[in-house]
């Protein structure tokens, strides 16, 4: 049975991912935040750690892509999940009793709509399991929680409403982290991390390498270089797998044109046209 690490506590939505990746076979490991999720595979008490690092609504989760350039681990595969905001109750509260709905302040604003739609008032929180935990250890009069599903099965919570999220394409993506490479799926993604050197043209040099190939680009950011100020590092995922020639010839010649580059990971990931399916 692997052991997984993941932010957050029991019945968050990272632990879902968790579960919806390895099935039932799989013993999740709660971490208090991201850092602790590098801990747990540096220690050996998890096998993997999953970290989110993108959300279709919000964008990047801040921090998580330079943790993966500080720390020497490697992507193993790539995980979607299709996020669903519930709200949740004390047992035997109805709808109309309530007042205040407390949820992390993501999701709040994502289920925005809905809540003044019925006219609660909403109250952050620092997480949507913990929102659930805390009403199930301390239950209020006139208070809901929005969380997951999962959330309300193991806090023994009342499901008065699903899947009230404003928005239907709500996904977060996730990079499983291990050590070692994984093989080939039947569709790869290459993760890297670059800087350009200080010329003109030095970045669309590096991109035209990859329209050179045929190797489309599925990400590209550019994140703050802490020990340079002013010089940013490019995070960049592309279709294909390392182990094929166009990508080894591509990441040859990156060395090359650029001052650094690391490699992330190759991995198996989700094909865009089957996420929600």
């Amino acid at each position: 049975m692997s052991k997984v690490a993941y932010q957050g506590i029991p019945g968050a939505n990272s632990e879902i991912a968790v579960r919806q990746h390895f099935g039932d076979d799989v013993q999740p490991i709660p971490c208090q935040d991201l850092n602790r999720l590098f801990d747990a595979l540096q220690t050996g008490l998890a096998d993997y750690s999953l970290l989110p690092v993108e959300n279709a609504l919000a964008g990047s989760v801040a921090g998580a892509y330079e943790m993966l350039l500080d720390h020497d681990v490697r992507i193993q595969a790539e995980v979607i999940l299709h996020v669903h905001h519930n709200l949740l109750a004390s047992p035997g509260m109805s709808m109309a009793a309530i007042q205040q709905v407390r949820s992390h302040p993501q999701a709040l604003m994502q289920c925005e709509r809905f809540l003044k739609r019925n006219g609660f008032e909403p109250f952050g929180w620092y997480d949507t399991a913990g929102a659930a935990q805390d009403l199930a250890k301390s239950p209020e009069p006139g208070v809901a929680v929005i969380a997951s599903l999962l959330a309300a099965d193991m806090y023994e919570l009342d499901v008065l409403a699903s899947e009230i999220e404003d928005e239907p394409f709500n996904y977060t993506r996730f990079l499983l982290m291990g050590h070692g490479d994984p093989p080939p799926g039947e569709y790869n993604k290459t993760s890297i991390v670059f800087a350009t050197r200080n010329r003109p043209a030095a970045l669309y040099e590096c991109l035209g390498e990859f329209a050179k190939r045929d190797l489309n680009l599925t990400k590209l950011e550019s994140r703050p270089r802490r020990n340079r100020p002013w010089e940013p590092l490019f995070y960049l995922d592309f279709e294909g797998h390392w182990q094929e020639q166009r990508c080894q010839e591509l990441l040859m010649q990156l060395l090359q044109l650029t001052s650094f580059v690391k490699m992330l990971g190759s991995y198996p990931a989700v094909r865009s046209g089957t996420v929600g399916m």
